[in-house]
């Protein structure tokens, strides 16, 4: 039997860099940010998790590039904020089963 197929959400959404702590289910999606692509694959979206510190993000080991679609399926409501310009940064705030984001640059909640 094959292996179970993977959600697409968004055709051709290309690679991000994730903590290894949102993949391996030890944190849980945080912090977004959105920085200019190193390559044509890369989106620009960078993903990080509310137990990751400076130290963790700084070793490159700790971080790894997947498909935006590996994170949507982990956290559906990124797909609401892929198409953000580079420069976002943003965290997922989640209070009372609701999710939602909001901006560090100005402390508002996100409209989507």
């Amino acid at each position: 039997m094959l292996g179970k197929k993977k959600p697409n959400f968004i055709d051709g959404a290309g690679g991000c860099i994730v903590s290894k702590n949102i993949l391996d289910n030890k944190g849980n999606l945080k912090w977004l940010l959105r920085e200019e692509s190193v390559n044509d694959v890369d989106n620009g979206w960078r993903f990080f998790s509310d137990i990751d510190n400076d130290e963790f993000i700084n070793n490159p080991k700790n971080m790894t590039i997947c498909d935006f679609n590996t994170v949507a399926e982990i956290e559906p409501a990124v797909i609401g904020i892929y198409h953000f310009p580079i420069g976002s940064d943003l965290q997922l705030i989640v209070e009372n089963n609701r999710r939602f984001f909001l901006d560090n640059l100005t402390g508002k909640v996100v409209e989507l």
